[in-house]
């Protein structure tokens, strides 16, 4: 039988979401988990790996298991193996042709910005930081130029294990509420670094270093060294994957509402 569980993470203790040897990462704390309350070995494939310090409001993954449990003992009995900074929100059965990654037609990101002359303290590894002022025209200016179907090889890693740097950019939001700003991110799929990248471009302009249609520049450059430097893990958040409504998967758990 095949399960997909929602789950969501603090990523400030992890090597990010992958398997790694050390253990410390979210799959592996998930893994053992799971395996510990199916009394047996339990595997899963994700929606969607998260970097070290990113976190997950609804990370996606499924596995398969021969136990027979009710979906609500999957939630409860997994948790109670779990951290405290790792929570399983929901668990649901789904068809064996559901795959968490390739069944996903969209995926989105959340990116939370404190803007203030004092570093973040009781927030902190929770947002990303400025002391500069930022100009919401002129990011919103930018963030529109990356808007639609492009290569984004300036804004990849150079580890990237993706087939292609050509993704889809469906929407980039932008809000401010008090000291503030937030992100929003979805595209058909994000390159490694690519939300990151793209911040620390948003950034540059938002704070007058760079105007609005340098963001064009950045893109036809298709080389990492014409943007500007990875920004911050801290304020990224994993919002989760998309999926058709004939899964019938949840679409949002209880910790979007603590987002700004």
């Amino acid at each position: 039988m095949r399960w997909a569980v929602g789950i969501s993470y603090d990523g400030q203790g992890y090597d990010g979401w992958q398997s790694q040897p050390s253990g410390r990462t979210v799959q592996d704390q998930l893994e053992a988990a799971l395996s510990r309350f199916a009394d047996q070995p339990v595997s899963t494939v994700c929606a969607g790996r998260t970097d070290a310090g990113v976190h997950g409001l609804m990370q996606v993954a499924h596995f398969d298991t021969v136990l027979q449990r009710e979906p609500f003992s999957w939630v409860r009995g997994t948790n109670t193996f779990l951290p405290p900074d790792i929570a399983v929100q929901w668990a649901q059965a789904v068809p064996e042709s559901f795959h968490a990654r390739a069944s996903a037609v969209g995926r989105r990101y959340a990116y939370v910005l404190l803007e203030a002359p004092v570093r973040p303290s009781v927030d902190a590894g929770r947002v990303g930081w400025v002391f500069r002022p930022l100009d919401q025209h002129r990011m919103q200016d930018a963030a529109g130029r990356l808007l639609g179907t492009h290569d984004f090889t300036s804004f990849r890693a150079s580890a990237c294990q993706a087939r292609s740097p050509v993704k889809t950019v469906r929407g980039i939001g932008i809000r401010r509420r008090g000291a503030y700003w937030r992100f929003d991110f979805e595209a058909d799929a994000f390159l490694h670094h690519m939300i990151r990248n793209i911040m620390g471009c948003l950034v540059a302009v938002g704070q007058g270093l760079q105007a609005p249609a340098w963001m064009d520049d950045v893109l036809a450059a298709r080389d990492r060294d014409a943007a500007a430097p990875t920004f911050s893990p801290d304020g990224l958040y994993f919002l989760g994957p998309v999926y058709e409504e004939r899964w019938g998967l949840p679409a949002r758990t209880a910790a979007y509402d603590w987002l700004p």
